[in-house]
């Protein structure tokens, strides 16, 4: 285990831990200022009471992902000085803006939205907690900024062996960001909707406040089927980018070794031999690659060991294929487990069509919560191909990531991070799911967790005229 394996480790292990926030308090955010929204336009207590439910829940997880984001940006002194130092005018820009802008944007009216409960207007209130969800959403933005900068480098020119910027207006209509932030967007949709769903379902089978959480459950559920079709669109757009600038990451993505032919088959299923770059067993489906690549069932792709002969002569000697196995198979995972929270959203919605949901579907209920996993597969299996198949680059076509690590580095300190950082982060996760787990059982009205309340003031409203609100 050398340096680059460890630097390398310990930044995945923090991206991915991190990862697990963002999404969350983007939707989270969203969902809070949807409820508070109804509150201040119908006057109706039980919207005030969600709102300051599912606010519980963006708060605990807003303040883990602070600590793992502040966790990974060190990693760029302590671990990768030689990348900062390359790239550092190009890169901390987005950075500098997420922290001084989006970042202070977000916290700022996070704070008057917590405390300014019954000593602001509604409407004044109300605007706070949208311009936290517009703080949350620049945040990513900004990262994602940065980070397409390394799959597609744009605006830059190289002085004195270091990446400086020249065109700030570049960097933001990148290409790759255009298509990048839609599909992280769209997947924090998909990752908070199903964590209210999950969580309403459980409060649904429960017998706690049934009515109120029957159209919670609703609402996520429609909001999971926006997620996920943007979320397919977006991805589709991504993968036609990626046959543009980084083709061997899509021909790792199929694990397409030789040329495709005309029309180009998409591998469904493949043993790979990466030793003999081949495919010993593979389930192809018949034109289905150049739909992805061109949205027409015809149309050539380029194979890896093409483009490794392509690069050898752009770029010099070396061996520019990523890990084959690890993003063709994360690519795959990430699919099915969108398409299975798909699945579970499009069936809560027809049992509460169907007026089931007050029957004791004790699987779908257990299926609901074990759902809340999916889109956190999803996410990160789609954040492993991206950085994974973009190897052995850290800057695509600028810089090596064997070349991006610190020099002055030894093995030792950075085992020593790795193994500190993930104790930290197990702390950190096992204090946020007790949190979370204690304010579920609370519930939004404060009753005990396992008694159902007697009458639901949320059911009330309706019965009173006010169902059109929601529905």
């Amino acid at each position: 285990m050398d340096v680059v394996f460890l630097s390398r480790l310990q930044f995945a292990t923090t991206t991915i831990f991190h990862f697990l926030f963002v999404p969350l308090s983007i939707c989270l955010a969203l969902y809070v200022a949807i409820m508070e929204t109804m509150y201040v336009r119908t006057g109706k207590e039980e919207y005030k009471s969600l709102a300051k439910f599912w606010g519980k829940l963006f708060l605990i997880n807003f303040a883990v992902g602070i600590v793992t984001g502040i966790l990974q940006e060190f990693q760029f002194g302590m671990n990768w000085s030689a990348y900062s130092r390359f790239v550092g005018d190009v890169f901390g820009a987005p950075l500098a803006i997420e922290a001084l802008l989006a970042f202070f944007l977000e916290s700022t009216f996070l704070g008057i939205w917590i405390f300014g409960w019954d000593r602001l207007s509604k409407k004044v209130h109300l605007l706070s907690i949208w311009l936290v969800f517009i703080g949350t959403t620049l945040s990513a933005l900004w990262i994602l900024a940065a980070n397409s900068f390394m799959q597609h480098p744009v605006g830059y020119e190289i002085n004195n062996g270091r990446a400086e910027m020249n065109d700030f207006v570049a960097l933001l209509t990148n290409g790759q960001l255009l298509v990048e932030f839609p599909h992280t967007f769209f997947g924090a949709l998909l990752t908070g909707a199903a964590f209210v769903f999950g969580v309403s379902a459980w409060k649904i089978a429960k017998k706690q406040n049934a009515d109120l959480f029957k159209h919670t459950l609703k609402i996520a559920g429609i909001l999971g089927l926006l997620g996920f079709f943007g979320v397919a669109l977006s991805g589709h757009a991504q993968a036609q980018y990626l046959v543009k600038t980084q083709p061997m990451k899509m021909a790792a993505t199929e694990a397409q070794w030789g040329k495709s032919g005309d029309p180009a088959g998409w591998n469904l299923f493949a043993t790979i031999d990466t030793e003999n770059q081949k495919n010993n067993f593979e389930i192809n489906i018949p034109g289905m690659l150049s739909f992805l690549s061109y949205s027409k069932f015809s149309g050539e792709v380029k194979g890896i060991l093409e483009l490794q002969a392509e690069y050898v002569q752009k770029y010099g000697e070396g061996n520019y294929i990523p890990p084959v196995r690890t993003t063709f198979w994360s690519f795959r995972i990430m699919i099915a487990a969108g398409v299975m929270s798909f699945l579970l959203f499009a069936y809560g919605l027809y049992l509460h069509w169907k007026k089931k949901l007050d029957l004791n579907h004790k699987w779908f209920t257990k299926a609901a919560l074990y759902g809340i996993s999916l889109p956190f597969i999803s996410n990160t299996a789609g954040w492993i191909m991206t950085e994974i198949g973009r190897q052995p680059w850290t800057v695509f076509g600028l810089m090596r990531t064997e070349d991006s690590v610190s020099p002055s580095v030894s093995a030792g300190q950075v085992l020593f991070s790795v193994i500190t950082f993930t104790t930290i982060y197990a702390i950190l996760g096992t204090v946020m799911v007790y949190l979370f787990v204690k304010v579920i059982k609370k519930g939004p009205f404060d009753q005990k967790p396992d008694a159902p309340i007697a009458q639901d003031p949320f059911n009330d409203s309706f019965k009173k005229g006010g169902s059109h609100v929601v529905s």
